[in-house]
């Protein structure tokens, strides 16, 4: 059984950073491995993924230049993030895929295991 635990979240002032992480445990070959966010009254998106090595990495559009994904091992993984905007604020979820992606690394319905989310506000 695959489990994800994630931990960093809180509240931060506009402009402030945070860093996110995530470990995985349980039977999982843990290949993709990603960060998605969602806010009241809307669908879950996809943040950043990064690949087992983090040598493929994938942003969305809004966080890219600001976020950083890192997998420090095939089973850790942790997201930077500077610059933070009220738009940010989110539950941020750790996602996993134990096959490769072939299109669309960001959707979330490509990911079959999560967390139970960490929550992160920012702040005017």
């Amino acid at each position: 059984q695959v489990q994800l635990v994630e931990s960093g979240g809180g509240s931060v002032q506009a402009g402030g950073s945070l860093t996110l992480s995530c470990v995985a445990s349980g039977y999982t070959s843990t290949l993709y491995m990603g960060w998605f966010r969602q806010t009241p009254g809307k669908e879950r998106e996809g943040v950043a993924v990064a690949d087992i090595g983090g040598r493929a990495t994938y942003y969305a559009d809004s966080v890219e230049g600001r976020f950083t994904i890192s997998r420090e091992r095939a089973s850790t993984l942790a997201l930077q993030m500077t610059g933070l905007t009220p738009d940010d604020t989110a539950v941020y979820y750790c996602g996993e895929r134990g096959s490769r992606v072939v299109s669309a690394p960001l959707a979330p319905g490509k990911y079959p295991y999560w967390g139970q989310g960490t929550q992160v506000t920012v702040s005017s």
